[in-house]
Order: C-alpha cells, then structure tokens, then sequence
C-alpha cells in the first residue's frame, strides 16, 4: 500500500511550501516505486501507441526534474544538463535503461531539485523557462499536476501488466 503523507495532520498546518514539498515528494516516491516488482521485459512493455512505458515514464519524470529545477533556475541549456531538447524524447528507452538505473537516475534527479530550492521562496522567479520568468510555487504547482498525471497513467499500465487492480490509491 502507498503511504500517503500529504494526509497526515501535521501537513494539513504546515507552511505552504511544506505541504506543496509534501505532495511533490508523495508523487515523485509513487512513480519511482511505480517500477517495484517488476521484471525488466514489463516495465519496458509497450502497451498504447505512444511511447509510454512505466520504464519510459519514470525516465521521463527526470528530465522533467532536470528542465523544472535545473534548466528553469540556472538557465544552463538542455545540452549542457545531459537532457534531450524535447520531452518525446525523454521516453526513449535504449538498451543499457534498467529499472535499477532508471529508478536511480530519478532519485538523483529529484535529489538535485530539492537541492536546487533550498534557498529559493515560492515567489523567487524562476528565469529560466520558454515561458519566460516563473514563480516557484507555479513550477511547484505544474509538476505537481504532472507527477500527478502520469502516476496515474502508471497505475494504469501497472494493472495491464499484472493483469488486475493494483490499489495503490
């Protein structure tokens, strides 16, 4: 069963930036271990037209660690982070992906954003985005949403794979 520590009560009178780390941290944890108990041919099983795969997803959730919380704060380019230029490409799976690498690749990755924001105020504005200069309580927010999505399309697919619900909610 998933813990879920955005519900406990100390979170529910945190600070903001508590509660919003809260559920950010309960997403990131959900699709890291989205890939737990797995074999390697099913985290890598292709199962809708997409690109979508669990393994995909969870790489996929690093390089959106990496553009949100590293390319947004530092301005440093995609290249000079190690990252693809697009987000299509962050599900390509290539043959040394495990879920042993990926999973730490994401840990990493989600460790280098909180280190990145330790300082920052979620209005400190974030100048490194296309969009132009963000507040972090929106990038927050976003990846809150998006973390949020694709644990959900990992559920999914997780379901498919082992041939029924897996209840993680």
């Amino acid at each position: 069963m998933v813990s879920h520590p955005s519900v406990q009560p100390d979170v529910f009178h945190a600070a903001i930036r508590e509660q919003f780390e809260a559920f950010l941290d309960e997403h990131r944890s959900a699709l890291h271990d989205s890939l737990n108990g797995l074999t390697e041919e099913q985290a890598r099983r292709s199962l809708v037209p997409s690109k979508t795969t669990l393994l995909g997803l969870v790489k996929h959730a690093a390089f959106v660690e990496k553009v949100w919380f590293d390319e947004a704060i530092t301005c440093r380019s995609r290249a000079e982070i190690g990252i693809g230029a697009s987000p299509d490409e962050s599900f390509d799976l290539h043959d040394g992906d495990t879920i042993a690498s990926v999973q730490r690749d994401y840990r990493q990755a989600c460790e280098e954003s909180r280190r990145a924001t330790a300082e920052l105020t979620l209005d400190d504005l974030l100048p490194g985005n296309r969009r132009g200069p963000l507040p972090l309580r929106w990038v927050y927010l976003h990846t809150v949403r998006e973390l949020a999505q694709h644990c959900g399309h990992a559920d999914i697919l997780r379901e498919q794979i082992l041939d029924g619900p897996t209840h993680r909610g």
